[in-house]
């Protein structure tokens, strides 16, 4: 028994000292890692970190929990979203103290797209954090994203698939120059098995390609850029507007270590790129400064850095190149920059500052937004809208020329969150008129002219085609007034604006113009059965009869109406006459000058004569053919009442075409 306890007792205290040593090294172990972490090697560490949260005994829970956040900042800061919520989710269930959890929680919800979810972790956040400005305009950009969805620009966008390489992040697009015959792109696709790989990432460190339009004007294959490139990280270039400088980002590692992010200068001689040279823009060599984009006159710097007592993590800021010194640089203040990071930003041609930026209102993850100043010299910030934003990271935009086209980069469609160029371009916005100039039969009138006239002081004047259709080009944001006419034809006209039209539009405006020289029928005239007074369902065609005296006030016109065969003549020729003049008296009361119409009834004594029109819509009449009581009387019951339809008619004719002209 004795022997038995020694034994024990051995093992007990082998046991011991064996967890002692395990838990030493654990320790050890979790230093190691945390020191990866605060270097910023999140792929080595985010490894390195599931490991060992295996070997943590369960009892452990603030340590575990501790490990799973670090795992799931590691994933979201990867861009791995969806790994990222699990580990946060692990974390919360083991109480993770630290509330900072709900407000990168709710960034990575906005990711997903799942605006609900956000909401209730910035909620969550702002319990214990109530005034902290990242997590108001993150729920205010939660809240507000599904409407901006709701509302999309102009711009179509689609892959660029000459720019992309399928295995590596293609991103940073940029024009060498004006003339959009040259572009640079920062990219990880595998040049050689020397290249490194990032601690940061795990994918091979970025460099600068060229690619070239050919003569027919196709891009050619991305080339290396060798003068340009190192063996560290290069990438998010600018170029001066003659396109023979350039400014880039290359980001230094010493012993191991992430020094942050330099600017390189380079210029262009010979068709060679000289030596890089660092530009020296801040005093301490710690101070991080990267993403620059140079105004096209090359004399102001914008870039990116996280030096204290900014707005946010990353902030832009600009420098003032004067006598061959760059000035101390100016934070761009806080109508540009958040709590938030605001990173690669692009000054166009015409002006305009683009950046992107996840503090700004948006969809989750980066966006891209334009920035102008006002009159006060105030910056106005626009978010660009989908389909150039999304819910992921879209970044690095770059325009051809003063043009509303070019490139961006964005992660979106794409499971291994590489990133990848896409074109933009937006389309001109067209406004039209057209239609087709036709007489009271719908037969075209190919020698009508149809005369546009715009309050912006532009006169447009257009001969028909053969087929009378025509088709006028409209300028934006003014009101126009259109007649068409023709030789031996009344004429017409209409009005039609573009004022306030954010989208392209092209009106449909058809023109009868009726003759001068004989009858014309008025298709929708009722009256009350048997008797004279008009119906409401003839306001329109009444309408459009004054309408017609006004677009043609020399003219005086005789309003005639006719009956069917049936009945007495006596009795046919007082209901026209008086349907007649019923006619006449609204055209009055519409306030048409008396001395201009004349009232006839003719009872049934001017029996339609058929025509072309008619003997095509009806087979069983011939062109020619009088619809009088004798033909009406050969005919079946239900085509002569189809004929005495076509009869029982009100019609207009000139009379006159000099009313007070002399």
């Amino acid at each position: 028994m004795f022997q038995i306890l020694r034994l024990t007792s051995k093992y007990l205290i082998a046991s011991i000292i064996m967890l002692c040593f395990w838990g030493c090294s654990l320790k050890k172990q979790l230093a190691e890692a945390d020191k990866l972490y605060t270097d910023g090697a999140y792929y080595k560490v985010e490894k390195k970190y599931k490991k060992l949260q295996r070997k943590i005994p369960k009892t452990d829970k603030k340590l575990k929990s501790d490990v799973f956040y670090r795992i799931g900042q590691c994933n979201r800061l990867l861009f791995n979203m969806k790994t990222a919520e699990k580990a946060y989710t692990q974390a919360i269930k083991l109480n993770y103290s630290d509330s900072m959890i709900y407000l990168n929680m709710a960034k990575v919800y906005q990711v997903l797209g799942n605006y609900t979810a956000a909401t209730k972790n910035y909620e969550r956040f702002l319990k214990k954090n109530p005034v902290s400005k990242e997590a108001i305009d993150g729920l205010i950009a939660s809240e507000k994203a599904k409407e901006l969805l709701k509302t999309p620009s102009r711009y179509k966008t689609g892959i660029a698939n000459e720019f992309n390489d399928k295995k590596s992040s293609d991103f940073s697009p940029a024009f060498v120059g004006d003339n959009g015959e040259s572009i640079v792109i920062t990219t990880n696709r595998s040049k050689s098995k020397k290249q490194k790989m990032s601690d940061i990432t795990g994918k091979l460190n970025f460099d600068l390609y060229t690619v070239n339009k050919n003569s027919a004007g196709k891009w050619e294959k991305p080339k290396f850029i060798t003068e340009l490139n190192s063996s560290e990280d290069d990438g998010t270039a600018s170029f001066t507007s003659d396109g023979k400088t350039v400014y880039f980002t290359r980001c230094l590692a010493e012993a191991g270590q992430n020094r942050g992010g330099v600017i390189m200068k380079s210029t262009r001689s010979g068709g060679e790129w000289t030596e890089p040279q660092e530009v020296k823009l801040f005093n301490d060599s710690s101070i991080t400064a990267a993403h620059p984009a140079i105004s096209p006159d090359g004399n102001t710097l914008y870039f990116v850095s996280d030096i204290k007592n900014g707005f946010g993590n990353k902030d832009i800021y600009k420098s003032e190149h004067t006598d061959g010194i760059w000035s101390v640089p100016e934070n761009l203040g806080d109508k540009i920059n958040t709590s938030g990071n605001e990173m690669f930003p692009y000054f166009s041609q015409n002006g305009t500052l683009y950046f992107s930026s996840d503090g700004h209102q948006g969809f989750g993850g980066l966006d891209i937004f334009e920035a102008k100043k006002d009159s006060a010299g105030s910056w106005q910030v626009t978010n660009m809208l989908s389909p150039i934003n999304s819910q992921y990271d879209d970044f690095g935009i770059t325009f051809r020329g003063t043009q509303n086209s070019g490139y961006f980069s964005s992660n979106r469609d794409n499971n291994r969150a590489f990133d990848k160029i896409y074109y933009f371009e937006q389309p001109e916005l067209v406004y039209a008129l057209e239609g087709k100039v036709t007489d009271e039969n719908s037969m075209p009138l190919s020698d009508a002219i149809v005369k546009v006239v715009g309050n912006d002081g532009s006169i447009i004047k257009q001969r028909a085609k053969k087929d009378g259709s025509y088709r006028v080009k409209l300028n934006k944001n003014v009101n126009y007034v259109m007649l068409a006419s023709n030789r031996g034809n009344l004429n017409s006209s209409g009005d039609v604006s573009t004022l306030g039209l954010t989208d392209s539009k092209t009106y449909i405006k058809n023109f009868k113009l009726p003759s001068i020289s004989k009858p014309v029928k008025m298709e929708n005239v009722f009256y009350e059965f048997g008797k004279w007074e008009l119906t409401k369902e003839s306001e329109t065609e009444l309408n459009n009869l004054v309408k017609l005296l006004n677009d043609n006030p020399n003219i005086t016109i005789e309003l005639s109406a006719h009956t069917d065969s049936v009945g007495s003549d006596a009795s046919n020729l007082e209901l026209s006459q008086r349907r007649a003049q019923s006619v006449v008296n609204h055209l009055i009361k519409a306030g048409i000058a008396a001395d201009r119409l004349t009232s006839k009834g003719y009872g049934k004594s001017h029996p339609v004569e058929v025509d072309k029109t008619l003997a095509a819509k009806y087979r069983f009449l011939k062109e020619g053919d009088v619809l009088n009581a004798q033909h009406v009387v050969t005919l079946t019951k239900e085509q002569q009442e189809i004929c005495n339809q076509i009869n029982r008619r009100t019609e207009f004719r000139v009379l006159r075409t000099t009313y007070n002209l002399y």
